[in-house]
């Protein structure tokens, strides 16, 4: 991964937005139990506590979101592709899959 990287706030209604077009890739860094109970649809696991930037596809065709459960960890894990020089925008969800649920976002769980 080569380039430089930023990093952007978005709200659960822009991201409701892009996965209506298709236009998400959406990780979620939480611990496996907690995707266990509770996920957006469509995400994809990778834990922060074995976080490894050099997994992180880069999809030049969609935008990558990055969110947790309410923000914190989502932006050590932002911090850690940025540092790993991901080249590319990259999209933390503002108030984690909390916001997504309290915006009334569709949850899975099992």
């Amino acid at each position: 991964m080569s380039g430089v990287s930023s990093v952007e706030f978005i709200d659960p209604a822009t991201l409701k937005s892009w996965i209506a077009s298709g236009d998400a890739v959406i990780v979620d860094v939480r611990e496996a139990h907690e995707y266990q109970m509770a996920r957006i649809e469509g995400s994809t696991l990778i834990p922060l506590s074995s976080f490894d930037p050099a997994v992180i596809p880069e999809h030049h065709d969609k935008k990558l979101v990055i969110h947790c459960a309410s923000g914190v960890r989502c932006g050590i894990a932002s911090q850690k592709l940025v540092e790993a020089g991901y080249a590319g925008q990259i999209h933390r969800l503002h108030g984690g899959i909390e916001a997504w649920y309290h915006s009334g976002g569709h949850i899975e769980a099992g």
